[in-house]
């Protein structure tokens, strides 16, 4: 496979069938299976379920409790600016949430609350980067791709397990 060939495959899961994609790089996509995050595979991509083991696996151990933090090749397309605010979001630890004036500060840009969000919205690998743990100033759960309701679940897996680990 070349580098810009795209591969992708489907992926069962507790929230719906996740639409996976990536090239000679790395994972490139994690779609929604509805919401504003919801993807297709475009025309010129190549369906490839054995190029994603190790991302079904990784995903399948998060679902599962298991996985904390996911250990993939990534190439998000992005700006600078996106990235360095996509790579904030992998350093929020699992099972906690943070404010998205929280996220700016953690970027260097406290006031660029804004500009912050729509690059958390722009994020085209939830769960693996997990912008899910943004929430609004207030605690509220705003703005998620994949809709409130995923966001709710996976916050809620995220805390079950991060409880359970505390009791066990």
């Amino acid at each position: 496979m070349t580098r810009n060939t795209m591969t992708f495959c489907w992926i069962e899961s507790p929230i719906g069938r996740l639409l996976v994609a990536g090239d000679g790089t790395g994972l490139r996509l994690v779609g929604f299976p509805s919401g504003k995050g919801a993807r297709t595979p475009e025309a010129d991509w190549i369906e490839d379920a054995g190029r994603f083991a190790d991302v079904r696996a990784q995903l399948d151990g998060y679902f599962k409790g298991s996985r904390r933090t996911f250990d993939l090749a990534l190439a998000p397309d992005g700006t600078p600016f996106q990235r360095q605010v996509w790579n904030a979001l992998r350093d929020i630890p699992y099972g906690e949430t943070i404010s998205y004036g929280e996220l700016a500060r953690r970027v260097g840009n406290p006031k660029a609350v804004r500009a912050v969000g729509a690059a958390n919205g722009q994020n085209p690998l939830p769960i693996v980067v997990p912008c899910h743990r943004v929430v609004g100033a207030d605690g509220r759960l705003v703005g998620f791709g994949g809709g409130l309701d995923v966001k709710r679940a996976l916050l809620e897996l995220e805390q079950r397990t991060t409880r359970g680990s505390l009791l066990g």
